[in-house]
C-alpha cells in the first residue's frame, strides 16, 4: 500500500518535471527566434541610419563641389557626417543607440538644409557681385577708351596750341654794311670794307602767343662753313642743341614786330666768298635763312 503511493508520487513529480522542461524549452526557444527577430531588425535600422548619413554625406560632396570657393562650413559638416558613419558602423547594435543616432540625423538634415540655403544665398550673392563686377569692369574700360581719348585729343589740341603759339618770320635780310666817321652805315659788298653784318627780320604777329621777353638766335656761317664769332651753344628739353653766333632779344607783344641785331667781324677782316646766316626761335626751330656773298 504505501509502496502503491510512494509510485505514484514519483509519476506525479516526474510529470510536474517534464511538463517544467516542456515550457523552458518553448521559452528558450521562443526567446531565441524573438532574440534573433530583433538582431535582424536593429541590423537592418542600422544599415538605414548609415544610409541615410552617407546619403548626408554625398549631398555635402555635391554641394562642395558646385561651390565655387571652399566653404568651411560644408567641409566640417561633411567630416562630421563621417565620424558619424564611422561610429555608427563600429557600434553594437541597440535600440537606445540607434535612437540617438535616428534623432541625430534628423538634426544632421536640418542643419544640411540651413547650410545648403545659406550657401544658395552666398551664391546668389556672389554671382550678383560678380555681374556688378563685370559690369563696373566694363563701365571702367569704357571710361578708359574715353579719358585715353580725352588724352589724345587734349595732346593734339596742346600741339596745336602750341603750334600756333609759334612764332614766325615774315622777313629776313642781311646786308654787310660800313660805319662811316659821322656813325652812319652804308650797304657794301666788298669784305675790306666790311664793318659788321646787320641781322634784321619781322616776327609776325600771333594773337595766342604768349606776351613777353624773347630770344632768338643768329647763327652766321663764314665761306669754309664754320661758325663766326664765339660759338656759343644752346639746348632745348628734348635734347636738340645748336652753335650760334649771337642771340638777340626783344619783347614780344603779340604784333607784328621788326628787330634787327649786328654781328661785328672778327679779328680780322671778314673773308671774301659766301656766308649764310640762320635764325632761330627759343625753341630752337629754324625760322628762317638768308644767303648773301662778299668780293
Amino acid at each position: 500500500m504505501t509502496d502503491t503511493k510512494s509510485n505514484n508520487s514519483l509519476k506525479v513529480i516526474a510529470g510536474l518535471l517534464g511538463v517544467i522542461l516542456l515550457g523552458t524549452i518553448i521559452f528558450a526557444v521562443t526567446q531565441y527566434n524573438e532574440n534573433k527577430k530583433n538582431t535582424v531588425a536593429l541590423t537592418q535600422e542600422k544599415e538605414l541610419v548609415v544610409e541615410d548619413l552617407n546619403n548626408l554625406k554625398s549631398e555635402y560632396d555635391k554641394a562642395i563641389l558646385e561651390s565655387n570657393a571652399t566653404n568651411e562650413e560644408l567641409v566640417a559638416a561633411r567630416d562630421n557626417i563621417a565620424q558619424y558613419i564611422d561610429s555608427v558602423q563600429g557600434m553594437k547594435a541597440d535600440i537606445a543607440s540607434l535612437s540617438r543616432y535616428r534623432r541625430q540625423v534628423s538634426v544632421l538634415k536640418a542643419e544640411r538644409e540651413e547650410l545648403l540655403r545659406q550657401v544658395d544665398s552666398l551664391s546668389q550673392s556672389n554671382t550678383m557681385l560678380a555681374m556688378q563686377r563685370d559690369s563696373t569692369f566694363v563701365e571702367l574700360e569704357k571710361q578708359t577708351v574715353f579719358n585715353d581719348s580725352l588724352v589724345v585729343q587734349n595732346t593734339q589740341l596742346a600741339d596745336a596750341v602750341e603750334r600756333g603759339s609759334a612764332l614766325n618770320l615774315t622777313t629776313q635780310s642781311v646786308d654787310a654794311v660800313k660805319e662811316r666817321n659821322s656813325g652812319k652805315l652804308v650797304s657794301t659788298s666788298r669784305a675790306k670794307a666790311t664793318d659788321k653784318f646787320r641781322v634784321c627780320f619781322t616776327v609776325a604777329p600771333n594773337t595766342i602767343s604768349q606776351a613777353g621777353d624773347r630770344e632768338f638766335f643768329i647763327e652766321v656761317l663764314d665761306p669754309q662753313g664754320n661758325i663766326l664769332g664765339e660759338s656759343l651753344s644752346k639746348s632745348n628739353e628734348s635734347g636738340a642743341s645748336i652753335t650760334y653766333t649771337k642771340g638777340t632779344q626783344f619783347y614780344y607783344e603779340n604784333s607784328a614786330l621788326d628787330v634787327c641785331d649786328y654781328v661785328n667781324k672778327p679779328a680780322g677782316d671778314f673773308q671774301k666768298g659766301n656766308y649764310m646766316v640762320n635764325v632761330y626761335d627759343d625753341g630752337l626751330k629754324l625760322l628762317g635763312t638768308s644767303k648773301f656773298t662778299l668780293k
